[in-house]
């Protein structure tokens, strides 16, 4: 596999957010990595004016394979390979945790892992799974990372909200020895049960929680509002999400026996913001996608806020 495939989550057969290779049978990270073709490793060089004048305080991030330039960073930056970033997994694979895909974005500037959690957990009366993406950048914007993502089962939602209780994620800066830092990442990621539970009295609350016609046409107002002086083609897109939320809501045949309450609107939004397709596919559509799954979709968010706030 070209290391410059732009891949992205998907579970099984069905697809999440689009495509990945999958690294089920790897025993380690190590294999998951070589048979996603994300085996290659960093090197730092120093930048030069077109002088020949070495620029000070900045290096640039090469990958090893093919040259590619990943991202110019300073020269404190400490290079994290991949291998050493999804080391500390394979510790979580006796505890029944298995991995499931590997790609990477932006032709490697950003590498990712997906493993999935044994447990199975039935929250408000469906199966609910949850899943780990670890991730690893060479491009400066970040560290090791490792995401809570819970999928609805029936279809396939994510639905990791930002609870006041429970963290969804943790990260780790790019500075200073990693294998110092491991211990943390094995410690949080173990909280992910302690977040699943979190989850599922919050989820208990919201179908609790009833939504009439009109909060349910307010809130999707506010998730897609109309500026002023908007043009007739802009109003006419809006209007037109705006009554594919509503149809979710009301038509979705998952959610029909819910009840008319806040968690059949989170859901609704969820499958929304999960697999609508844009009205205009940019370059970016599939790095946009992985940076909402992993750090929280900003629309599912606000719709847990305008619940909340209710």
């Amino acid at each position: 596999m070209s290391a410059n495939v732009e891949t992205m989550f998907y579970t099984r057969e069905k697809p999440w957010h689009g495509l990945g290779t999958k690294v089920e049978d790897a025993p380690t990270s190590v294999d998951a990595l070589r048979l996603a073709g994300l085996d290659w490793n960093v090197m730092q060089e120093s930048i030069f004016t077109e002088t020949g004048d070495a620029i000070a305080g900045y290096r640039v991030n090469i990958r090893d394979r093919d040259r590619k330039v990943l991202g110019v960073v300073s020269d404190r930056y400490k290079i994290i390979q991949n291998r050493e970033a999804f080391a500390f997994t394979d510790t979580l694979l006796g505890y029944g945790v298995r991995y499931e895909t590997a790609g990477s974005l932006q032709e490697g500037k950003r590498v990712w892992l997906l493993a999935r959690l044994p447990r199975e957990y039935i929250i408000a009366e469906e199966q609910i799974s949850p899943y780990l993406v670890f991730s690893n950048s060479h491009d400066g914007s970040g560290a090791v990372r490792v995401a809570l993502t819970p999928i609805r089962v029936v279809c396939n939602n994510t639905l990791n909200l930002a609870l006041a209780t429970a963290s969804r994620s943790w990260s780790m800066i790019h500075k200073g020895n990693v294998k110092d830092k491991m211990q943390e990442a094995k410690n949080t990621l173990f909280m992910a049960e302690a977040y699943m539970e979190s989850l599922g009295e919050e989820f208990e609350r919201l179908r609790w929680m009833k939504v009439t016609d009109s909060q349910v046409a307010e809130y999707v107002e506010k998730l897609l509002p109309l500026e002023k002086d908007v043009t007739e083609t802009r109003e006419k897109n809006t209007l037109k999400l705006r009554e594919d939320i509503l149809r979710r809501y009301y038509d979705a045949p998952d959610l029909r026996g819910v009840g008319n309450n806040a968690y059949r609107f989170i859901n609704a939004v969820s499958d929304f913001a999960t697999h609508v397709q844009p009205l205009r596919r940019t370059a970016n559509y599939n790095e946009n996608l992985f940076a909402r799954t992993m750090d929280g979709n900003p629309m599912i968010d606000r719709a847990y806020q305008l619940v909340k706030a209710a």
